[in-house]
């Protein structure tokens, strides 16, 4: 009978030292992860916050918006390019922005326009299309220019009417910009 007793004690024992030993390095695993939440709260509402704004392509942004292009003054221009450029950095990925293209403004579009426009200008074009902005071109335009598709940058995209596609944005939740 002592036999069993003792070969019972150390089969207990090595089951025992086999869970503390579990125990031990499980525990090792997770307490960095706890004493640094515990010692940095605002690590892991940080954490929460960037989880929370991350995009996934092809996701719809809540941050929508349209700027009514129709100028052919490079002043003007180069500021509406400029905030374009201001939004995307604040928002990133987070951010649709469409822009609607019509008038005088629409030789920047134009792959040899009829009016000059500065290289500064067709250069942050490109660069914004690039990055996703999207460029409508008005169609009622380029019909009054005799110009078609074939006439614009490839990047950018032939709508109908430019005032109709403000609206459409609009109601599709754009914040509408005017110059």
């Amino acid at each position: 009978m002592s036999i069993n007793t003792s070969h019972t004690q150390r089969c207990l024992a090595d089951v025992s030292f086999s869970f503390l030993l579990v125990v031990v390095i499980s525990t090792s695993l997770l307490m960095p992860a706890t004493v640094l939440a515990a010692d940095d709260p605002v690590s892991e509402t940080q954490n929460d916050t960037a989880q929370d704004e991350l995009k996934f392509p092809g996701e719809e942004s809540n941050n929508k918006i349209v700027y009514h292009f129709n100028k052919s003054d490079e002043s003007y221009q180069l500021a509406v390019l400029n905030t374009i450029r201001n939004m995307l950095r604040k928002y990133g990925d987070d951010i649709k922005i469409v822009v609607s293209v019509m008038g005088p403004g629409i030789h920047m579009l134009l792959k040899e326009p009829g009016i000059p426009v500065i290289p500064a200008v067709r250069d942050q074009v490109a660069s914004l299309a690039f990055y996703g902005v999207e460029f409508h071109a008005c169609g009622n335009t380029l019909i009054t220019l005799h110009k078609d598709k074939k006439d614009v940058v490839d990047f950018a995209t032939v709508v109908d009417a430019g005032v109709a596609d403000l609206m459409e944005l609009q109601q599709q939740g754009y914040a509408y910009i005017s110059w």
